[in-house]
């Protein structure tokens, strides 16, 4: 049989910390402290197994439950010495959410429940203070109203302004029992006009509404939207705590409020929080009223002449202080706690593991750790990875004000400021004049590399996480807003439009990667700190970890950063990203111009040294670690002209008629370039390109050798293989070129030719092709293409749609689809192993620097991850993560 309800008070609980799943983090969390022995006001827990069970009814509950949850109140009852619905000193009940995971603010809450016409005036008599009782009412009957009968909360807002508007009252404490009542008719008689039915009067009833209506919140916008925003499942549900009310509104010896244990923002190790007198629990978060600090030292930090909780209330002050000290010690982290005193008397309404910034969580852990309160690997394991992005990129002041005008997708974090452009070649132009600049466009693409190199951040209309900008962006540590489907890229006026305002080209917009939103004007920044705690934090994971961790670099500037950033070597260069910058470009079009061999030959020993320079100081900048180099991948036409004036400049360029130039460009179209000629495809049509770029690597290897005097091991990568014979004649082809270099250079060179696995088949036949591969990259952004069939860059379409209607839980090309791609991978992976038992595994894609998907790595046993440069901190700490949970196979 289901146990649907479980009871606490009395310094007894039916439950406890660990059964978090079954009551939820609020209720599992009163369990734990009534067994400690903390004040906590009796209470009783429906499961959140029962939210599921109410949601699916469209009902409130079975008679198993009703019966389980009226037994659990007569508990209440006998601890309380109280009576629900009794005009006698009436017990009155607060109705909380309590879900698995903590979602501050999400769900509904009813306080005050079991009021009406006569059990007011019960209360009155019992507490001999008429105008608490009614003060009470009224703030039950409205949030009865609002959160039960879905009247909405303004409705009884604009009535009680007006009351306090004809009474002469500024605050709310003002009001006398008289003025309540007023209230409380104004709001009676609004909810029959509305409802055609008069407010409920009857306690069981208004209880099981209450109930209904809390369960029901779970399904709200905002709990929805916050559950996707930090991959809570909805399949979880609330629990539902029914608890015996306190009142912080009993006069000036009263109050309510929220504590944390440590400073939220800083971390630092002291008592922080605030407190209203005389108020109920939700007056402090709803602002109407200013707070009052907890301690002395910070209403001395904060300037404030209000008194703070230590001097107003001495005794209170001195139990919390020692309550919040025990549970932090319980618990082994920082607490966020809330409290109320009834007349002097201290009560523990929630205590949860606290909200942080990255900064405060960074020095709480180190701290923690070096209290001995917990172990390093505890210490690494409280970060999220996630949250780094708040301390390795420039940030915009909390406190600074924004005049959004449009928001999208968060594609690369941190902010920029700087003047709009609408061209590359416009960002080009500013970089050469010293000024910043945001490129703006309603999407970007490979020819747009140099502008955006040239810019500070990055802001298009259109696209997704994965689309070229958000890639790149990331790559590049720009920050980066994509899919602002709310501004709109005027390009014939010169014009972005949004928010209500037209802004020209040179006006300057802030925009925020971390949150999606363009901000007009300039905006303060906050500068990232790598040293101290993170630097601690960092040291202790790279111990922890197995997997290594490379960066995709594909220019000297990315492979400095991710060095400094720590990475451990270059997992993917993307050679294509060196023929986009300058005269390059141009010399890469002559070639794929070119009628014959002969001519196509003559441009690739113009791009030889071009190449073959930028191998030489990314060998020099790792120094003996490894460098993956894959061979040019992307199909032909993404190097070609597309607009008008282009053609007519390349054309007149390369002595063609702009006619002439267009044929041989339409000559290059493909219906489906993603899977058409690119990859080892290109090297198969044209060994010649092969050739030179293999030749550049083995020369740079040469070079950089001599330099250094560190060995230099190439691994070069040969894309988009399916068929091993594709590697066997691309790998050949290197061999030989492999073979003259080394031995003219008289050196011993080893290098390693592998391929990157991103078609299924390859997956599938990876035992085959592991006879000929030296490792095998995953490159999962492709990979996950090719296994659903779905674009990556056409996808944002309908993926949001997908999340939002819970046909997918995450976007496959953010997180590792498990079951498909992951499939995929374990297969190749063991197959390939099987053959080749030395075989070095890693992955490239953009799931490299995500952390779930890390963990999928280091349970698969991949030997490493690379991602983008600013994400390496990231990646290190999610493989030690992963190292300190994942189960270690024997």
């Amino acid at each position: 049989m289901t146990k649907w309800v479980y009871g606490f008070g009395g310094g007894a609980a039916e439950g406890r910390a660990l059964d978090i799943e079954i009551l939820g983090g609020k209720g599992a969390n009163l369990a734990e402290m009534c067994t400690l022995g903390l004040p906590v006001p009796p209470g009783l827990t429906i499961v959140a197994q029962a939210c599921g069970e109410f949601l699916k009814a469209g009902r409130c509950l079975n008679d198993a439950l009703k019966a389980e949850v009226m037994a659990g109140i007569a508990r209440i009852e006998a601890l309380t010495e109280r009576r629900f619905g009794s005009n006698d000193r009436p017990l009155l009940l607060s109705i909380r959410s309590g879900a698995r995971a903590s979602m501050p603010g999400m769900m509904d809450t009813v306080l005050n429940l079991g009021l009406n016409d006569e059990t007011v005036m019960g209360l009155a008599q019992d507490a001999g203070d008429e105008r608490f009782a009614w003060d009470s009412y009224r703030r039950f009957i409205q949030m009865y109203g609002d959160v039960v009968m879905g009247l909405g909360h303004d409705l009884f807002e604009e009535i009680l302004e007006d009351e306090k508007a004809r009474f002469g009252r500024e605050q709310e404490p003002e009001m006398t029992a008289a003025e309540w009542r007023s209230v409380v008719a104004r709001y009676k008689d609004v909810i029959e006009e509305e409802t055609g039915a008069p407010f409920p009067q009857a306690p069981d009833i208004q209880l099981w509404g209450a109930i209904g209506a809390v369960f029901s919140s779970w399904l709200n916008p905002r709990a929805a939207t916050y559950r996707m925003l930090h991959t809570i499942s909805e399949a979880w549900g609330t629990a539902v705590n029914v608890q015996a009310m306190v009142f912080g509104n009993l006069g000036n010896s009263s109050a309510t409020g929220v504590a944390f244990t440590r400073n939220p923002s800083t971390g630092e190790n002291r008592l922080f929080g605030e407190f209203l007198v005389n108020a109920q629990g939700e007056d402090v978060v709803a602002g109407i009223r200013t707070p009052q600090n907890i301690t002395e030292a910070q209403r001395i930090a904060s300037g404030s002449e209000k008194p703070s909780l230590e001097k107003l209330m001495p005794e209170a002050f001195a139990e919390l202080s020692a309550i919040c000290h025990r549970l932090e010690a319980h618990y082994r982290d920082m607490q966020d706690i809330e409290f109320t005193i009834e007349r002097g008397r201290l009560w523990m309404l929630q205590t949860r593991t606290g909200k942080r910034t990255a900064k405060a969580a960074l020095k709480i852990a180190v701290d923690m750790a070096q209290e001995r309160l917990i172990s390093r690997d505890d210490a690494v394991a409280r970060i999220d990875p996630a949250s780094l992005d708040q301390v390795l990129h420039t940030t915009i002041d909390p406190q600074a004000r924004r005049t959004v005008i449009g928001s999208g997708l968060p594609a690369s974090p941190g902010a920029a400021t700087g003047e709009i452009v609408f061209s590359s070649e416009d960002a080009v132009r500013a970089q050469k004049e010293g000024r910043d600049v945001i490129l703006v466009r309603v999407e970007t693409s490979p020819e747009d590399i140099h502008g955006m190199s040239a810019a500070v951040g990055i802001l298009t209309t259109r696209g997704g996480m994965t689309s070229h900008a958000a890639v790149v962006a990331r790559g590049m540590g720009l920050p980066c807003v994509t899919g602002a489907g709310n501004l709109r890229v005027d390009l014939r006026n010169g014009l972005l439009i949004g928010g209500g305002l037209s802004l020209k080209a040179g006006e300057i917009i802030t925009i925020d990667g971390s949150s999606g939103q363009a901000i007009k004007g300039a905006v303060p920044m906050l500068k990232p700190e790598l040293s101290g705690d993170f630097a601690q934090i960092m040291e202790w994971a790279d111990a922890a970890r197995r997997m290594r961790v490379r960066t995709n670099a594909d220019t000297p500037a990315d492979a400095r950063t991710a060095r400094a950033f720590g990475a451990e070597g270059i997992g993917l260069c993307r050679t294509e990203h060196m023929f986009f910058e300058g005269e390059r470009i141009n010399v890469m079009r002559e070639m794929i111009l070119a009628s014959d061999e002969a001519g196509r030959r003559a441009a690739l020993g113009k791009l030889l040294p071009m190449q073959r320079s930028d191998f030489v100081e990314l060998f020099s900048i790792m120094h003996g670690l490894p460098v993956t180099i894959r061979l040019l991948d992307p199909p032909l036409h993404e190097f070609l002209p597309k607009a008008e004036d282009e053609i007519a400049e390349v054309a007149a360029a390369m002595g063609l008629s702009p006619r002439e130039l267009s044929e041989r460009i339409d000559a290059l179209h493909e219906f489906n370039p993603m899977l058409g000629h690119r990859g080892c495809r290109l090297a198969i049509s044209y060994p010649e390109i092969c050739e030179m770029q293999a030749r550049a690597i083995f020369e740079a290897a040469v070079e950089a050798a001599r330099q250094t005097g560190a060995a230099v091991v190439p691994e070069i990568m040969v894309p988009l293989v399916g068929l091993k014979a594709e590697l066997d004649y691309v790998k050949a082809c290197i061999d030989a070129v492999a073979r003259e270099i080394i031995g003219a250079a008289g050196l011993s060179i080893d290098y390693l030719v592998g391929t990157m696995i991103e078609l299924p088949r390859a997956a599938l036949r990876a035992h085959v092709i592991a006879e000929s591969a030296d490792f095998f990259s995953f490159g999962t952004n492709d990979l996950t293409q090719t296994t659903f069939g779905i674009s990556r860059d056409d996808a944002a379409q309908f993926l949001e749609t997908y999340l939002r209607k819970g046909i997918i839980e995450k976007d496959p090309f953010v997180q590792i689809d498990y079951d498909g791609v992951g499939e995929l991978i374990q297969i190749a992976a063991e197959r390939g192993r099987r053959t080749k038992n030395a075989l070095k595994l890693g992955i490239c894609g953009e799931h490299g620097g995500d952390p779930t998907s890390i963990r999928f790595c280091e349970e698969r046993g991949l030997d490493y991850v690379s991602c983008s440069p600013f994400r390496v901190p990231i990646a290190r700490l999610a493989a030690a993560q992963a190292a300190i949970t994942v189960p270690k196979v024997a």
